[in-house]
């Protein structure tokens, strides 16, 4: 996959870059995470693949997700959740709260986060403990 990805950035761009933007990453890498190993695991249809991916994808799930693993994140990880939760952001959610919705993003920074800096065996630890948690 990294051959036709390809993440040029250096860590100190991404470091500079908007947690919302981490966050904008990181929701398309959780989801095809989920959605590729719901292929993988299972014989669903299409329409049950979707209806079993919004389980994991959606706000509520993500923000409890992350009451779950914030134990396990390092000081750095912290932080990179803390700015994505304090992100100034506009969208108002549609089937969440707004503490729900800003710790979903947090989750979502730093899956994005991770999967930009090229930290893909963290990320793969996180993926693993969030999709079975």
């Amino acid at each position: 996959m990294e051959e036709w990805i390809q993440i040029n950035r250096p860590e100190e761009e991404i470091n500079l870059l908007s947690p919302l933007t981490w966050a904008y990453i990181g929701d398309c890498v959780y989801e095809l995470y989920i959605r590729t190993n719901l292929v993988n695991t299972t014989n669903y249809k299409p329409h049950k693949l979707h209806k079993e991916t919004i389980k994991y994808v959606k706000a509520k799930s993500q923000a409890e997700s992350l009451k779950k693993i914030q134990d396990k994140l390092t000081e750095e990880e912290k932080d990179i959740v803390r700015r994505g939760r304090n992100a100034e952001n506009h969208h108002l959610p549609k089937n969440s709260n707004v503490q729900e919705y800003s710790h979903a993003t947090a989750i979502e920074a730093l899956i994005g986060y991770l999967y930009l800096a090229k930290r893909f065996e963290r990320l793969k630890e996180i993926l693993n403990f969030l999709k079975n948690s």
